[in-house]
Order: structure tokens, then sequence, then C-alpha cells
């Protein structure tokens, strides 16, 4: 914790000023240019008693945190006093054994006030990273239960600020505001107080000179605060555009799509507007700074006039003096930090709501506390007259973490409709239609990313509503067509299924998954990284890397987007072999791509606009001559042309 403005000679404060201005600096600073906008905002009831049970298993540190500081607040006027009593009893008189002494005092004093700035930063940080961790867990464990429509509205950056920004503002509230609020009220109490029984008159005199620091810092600290605002929404932009370009998937657009003079053009466009918000930033700052300084010199000017004539027709002695004049540059520092202390409190209290705004989104999927294990063994998957439409904005998000905030009726369009099918143990279910009829929706409610409106889907016989998350996890194994690889080693990516499996096992499931030879090519085998997205890897290989982590998961029920349309026919043989492997001996749903997986099925179900309109299998639906004729004509008779 630095110590304040008001512990500090005039030159060391307004220089801790100008190093602060284009980082958030020291706390005055910071205070003068904070966004007022904040004291508009509206609280709900009960924030207060809310963000002191974060500071509640801090309570002692925080004690001692107020002593120290209250200490350290009140040796402010320790020092001058010192100095009066040097020039007044020690130095005037000649008396070398005082002015030795009391100069002792001085150094002892300074050691004291060196110690207790140094115990209140640990105080500060330890007290500080404390309500962080807590917040910042509970923030990140809640969002880790949000369902998935939650995720495909958020905006990933507002999420993360959320988490960064907001939770340290909210810290500020317990520790900088805290010793802010404490720190200057003592301050100026104990400054004004030494003043008035130094000299009533220069007192009063600096008493009405106040304004002319109060009112200069509270109007360009509000101009700099909507620049600091500008200028941070800017910077977003800036890194927004960056994260896009720099990753893999956008890397790879822009040097298919994309003209690299106009991307570089554009975004010297940005950089060119941050840099314009930073000189004006930079130049606010400096007036501000120089207009303090400015005004701190001619009050000083103003009492040594005052005080010097006093002292010549004798009112008082030249010590009184001296002090007086230490006592004034201390005293406008934290009479000027109070006057925009109602900014600071609600800036940390808004930041404090915004935080509690997640954790008071309720997760539409939960756990009961009667839940249940699914049983072992073979699992039987069934829908009993389910039907389904999407969750809106109100439902699933915030929209302050919307990019483009939509809040739909409750009338979404339905996705599915009175769905009903039994996928016997060990069966193997083929999902085939038309393009958005349903099918990944239908694969979604079997893994519970989301519920059903109405109806019920069972595994096991256990409604999943019913069930366990840790059972259903175990029991329910997923490939969708865009393999997720961790910017991680394939050890690391083949153990999220389950960490504690062998190097053995891990080889093993790599050769059933077709990849013993790519094992053998690695060049630091199951350490070796993959990349973001495993970009590193060809896409039949992300594709089979992400089969071999099913294998080593062993589900009952295997839920599978085929996704070997895009693939070459090498990679594409190699993962129908892995897939073979991984389907045998257990319930499947697959959203069907190739003629051999719907010839195999034991059930195919054809879905249409979210109902089943047909149902049996291969033979059997191509003899009705009806829905399921039509696709077999158009996506899957080429396929058997080849073939043969």
């Amino acid at each position: 914790m630095t110590l304040s403005a008001a512990q500090q000679p005039p030159v060391s404060e307004l220089e801790g000023w100008r190093s602060g201005m284009m980082t958030g600096g020291p706390p005055l600073y910071r205070t003068l240019v904070n966004d007022g906008s904040a004291t508009r905002s509206r609280l709900p009831p009960g924030i207060v008693r809310r963000i002191s049970s974060y500071a509640r298993p801090h309570w002692r540190a925080i004690l001692f945190f107020l002593a120290t500081t209250s200490v350290s607040a009140a040796i402010v006027v320790a020092n001058p006093l010192l100095l009066k009593t040097i020039i007044d009893h020690g130095v005037a008189p000649g008396n070398t054994g005082l002015v030795t002494w009391l100069a002792l005092a001085v150094a002892a004093l300074a050691l004291l006030e060196a110690a207790l700035g140094l115990t209140s930063r640990w105080l500060s940080s330890r007290i500080g990273e404390g309500v962080i961790y807590m917040l910042r867990t509970e923030v990140f464990t809640h969002v880790q239960r949000m369902p998935l429509a939650f995720f495909t509205r958020t905006q990933t950056g507002s999420l993360i600020s959320r988490l960064n920004t907001d939770v340290v503002g909210a810290q500020r509230a317990i520790t900088s505001v805290l010793q802010s609020v404490v720190s200057n009220l003592i301050s100026t109490v104990a400054v004004v107080a030494t003043m008035l029984v130094l000299s009533w008159q220069i007192t009063l005199l600096a008493l009405l000179l106040i304004p002319l620091f109060v009112l200069p810092a509270k109007l360009i600290g509000r101009r700099v605060a909507a620049i600091s605002r500008d200028g941070m929404n800017l910077n977003a932009e800036m890194s927004s555009l960056m994260t896009e370009r720099f990753n893999v998937g956008g890397a790879m657009l822009v040097k298919l799509y994309g003209r690299p003079e106009e991307e570089s053009a554009g975004f010297a466009v940005q950089a060119g507007r941050v840099r314009d918000i930073g000189v004006s930033q930079a130049v606010l700052g400096g007036l501000l700074f120089t207009l303090i300084g400015l005004i701190t010199a001619l009050a000083t000017a103003v009492v040594y006039g005052v005080g010097g004539n006093l002292v010549i027709d004798g009112a008082f002695e030249l010590g009184t003096l001296v002090a007086m004049t230490t006592l004034l540059a201390r005293l406008y520092a934290p009479v000027t930090a109070l006057s925009n202390v109602h900014v600071e409190v609600m800036t940390a209290l808004v930041s404090f709501d915004r935080v509690f705004e997640i954790l008071d989104l309720k997760p539409m999927i939960g756990e009961r506390p009667d839940a249940a294990d699914l049983p072992p063994g073979p699992l039987r998957v069934e829908f009993d007259g389910v039907s389904f439409h999407y969750p809106n904005a109100e439902q699933s998000s915030l929209a302050s973490l919307e990019l483009t905030p939509q809040a739909e009726s409750m009338g979404d369009t339905q996705v599915l409709s009175d769905v009903s099918f039994t996928a016997e143990a060990g069966q193997l279910v083929a999902l085939v239609g038309p393009s958005g009829a349903g099918k990944t929706t239908l694969t979604h409610l079997v893994s519970r990313l989301y519920d059903p409106v109405r109806g019920a889907v069972r595994i096991g016989g256990v409604d999943l509503r019913e069930a366990r998350f840790a059972s259903l996890r175990d029991a329910v194994g997923v490939v969708t067509q865009d393999a997720q690889l961790f910017h991680d080693t394939v050890g690391a990516n083949l153990r999220y299924a389950r960490p504690d499996a062998t190097d053995e096992e891990l080889a093993e499931v790599l050769r059933a998954a077709q990849l013993g030879r790519l094992l053998e090519t690695l060049p630091d085998g199951l350490d070796t990284m993959v990349g973001d997205r495993g970009y590193r890897l060809s896409g039949g290989e992300k594709q089979r890397l992400a089969i071999a982590r099913l294998l080593l998961k062993a589900p009952a029920v295997v839920v599978l987007d085929e996704a070997t349309a895009h693939l070459d026919s090498e990679s594409e043989a190699a993962v129908q072999k892995a897939l073979r492997t991984a389907l045998t001996g257990r319930t499947s749903l697959v959203i069907a791509h190739r003629l051999a997986t719907v010839r195999e099925a034991d059930l195919i179900l054809v879905l249409e606009d979210g109902r089943i309109l047909e149902r049996g299998t291969h033979e059997q639906l191509l003899g009705r001559g009806g829905l399921y004729t039509a696709l077999y004509r158009t996506q899957f008779a080429s396929q058997e042309k080849s073939r043969a």
C-alpha cells in the first residue's frame, strides 16, 4: 500500500501524480479522475451487507490494517511539531542536546512510518488478494455450471472482464477505498486540529483556499475520466481485433481472403485513435498536475506572507510558521480526495454489483439434491414425448454480456415436437434428415446440454433431470463434428477424459483409434503440443484423437456426429475404422453422413422440422418411398456407386 499524499512532502506528492497519470497511479489522482457516472447507478438493496460477507473471513487483518493506517495517518502531524520544537527550543536558544535528541526522534518516527507503511502494504495485499481469490473462484465455478445456451450468447471478452477488471475493482472497495477514507479522514482531522492550536488565523485562511483545489480537480478530473473511459473502450476494440486476427483460425482466414494492406490500414486507424486519446489524457493530466502545483505554491506563498508578518510582530514563533507551512501542504491532498470519495465508493460498489450479477444468474440446468446415479452396464436411451425450443436471452444470459443484446419472446421457434423413440442397450440408432431438422439438438438433450421443455429423456430408466452430473458424464461420451482440443499436449488432451490413465493405456487407445503410426512419429510422443484447437494436427488426426479420448472414457452411451464428409479418403477410412471400434457394444446415437453407418444401424430415425417422420431399417425405409428414399437418392446413392 502506498502512502497517501497527505503523508508525503508536496514535491513527492506531485511527482507521484505525474508518474501515475497514465497508469491509474496514486490513490489521490485515481480518485480525482474516477468516472462519475458510477454515482448514477442504481444498486440493489443489501449490497453492502453482501460485500461484508467477503470481508468477514479477513476481519482480524482488516482491524489490524485499519489500526496501522490510522496510526500512520496520525503521524502526519508529528514531524511538523518536531520541526517547530527543534527550531524554537533547540536552534534558536542554541540547545544542541535537544536538537540532537529531537533529530533522533525524527529519524525514529521515519522508521516507524516506514514500518507501518510496509505492514499496511502486506495487510492490504493479503486482504485484497484474498477477496480476489474468493470472488474469482466463486465466479469461475458458477460459470462452469451455466448451460451451453449461456455460452452461445455471451461475448467471451465481456465474461473474462468480469473475472479480471470488475473483480479487481470490487477488491478496491475493501482495501484501497477503505484505506483512502480512513487515512484521509484521520489526516484531515489531525492536521486541522493541530493548525487551529498553532494559529487559528492561518488555519482559517488555509480553509478558505480549499475550493481553489477542489473545484479545478473536479472539473479536470471529470474530463480525464471521460477520456479514460473512451480510451479503455478503444483499447478493448483494438485488443479484440488483434485476438481475432492472431488466433489460428483468424490468421488463416486473413491469409486466404484478407488484404494485408487494408488490414494494416484498419489497425493503424484504431491504433491512431488510441494514440490520440493517450495524448489528450497525458495533456489533461499534466494540466491537473501543473494547476495543483501552482495553487499549492500560491497558497504556501500566502501563508508565508501572512505568517511571516505575524512572526515579525511576535504573534508566534518562527518554528510555528514552518510547522504551519508543512501542515498546509498535508491538508489539501486529503481534503481534495475526500471531496470525491463518494465516486470512489460508488465505483467499487458498481464493480461488486457487476460481479454479483453473474453470481445471481441461476443456471437453467441444475442437479437435484436427491439426484441418483445411472445404473452400470449397457444402457437404454429413451425419448418420451420430447418437445424443445431454445431458451431466450432472459432465461439463459445477461444483456450486459452480449455483444448485441437480443431479447426474444417466449414463443421461440419449436425445434423438436413430441419426439418419442427408444434405443435399446447396445443398439446403433442413426439420425438422418435435412439441415435444420433437429438432429444436433436431439443429441444435445442426450448429454443434457439442455433440458426438454416437455417430455423426458431417460437413460437406463432414469430421467436425466434426476441424474447426478458426474454419473451422466461418465455414462455418455460425445464426439462432435468439430473436435475440440486444448492448446496442450496429446497426453493432456486424452487424460481430460480420465486423469489417472497410464501412458500404456493412452498408447492403446491411440492404436485403437488408428493413430499408432502417428504416435511413433510425434517428436515428443505423448508430450507433443497439439497447438491452438489442435491446428498442428490434420482434420482426420483431430477426429481420431477425439475418438481415442472417447475410448479412454469408455462410456456406455455414445453420441456422435460422424464428421467424415470433409475428410480425404485416407483419413475418412481411418476414422471409419476407429468409429467401428468406438461403437462396438455401446448404445449409440449417430448423426449419419455415410451410407455404411445407416446400413449398419439397428434403427434409422428420419427427422424433418423437429419431428420423426419415418423410422425403421435401411431396407424397410427404402421400400416405403418416403423422405428417406429422397435423402438416399441425394446423399447416399453416390456413395453406393463409388463403393461399387
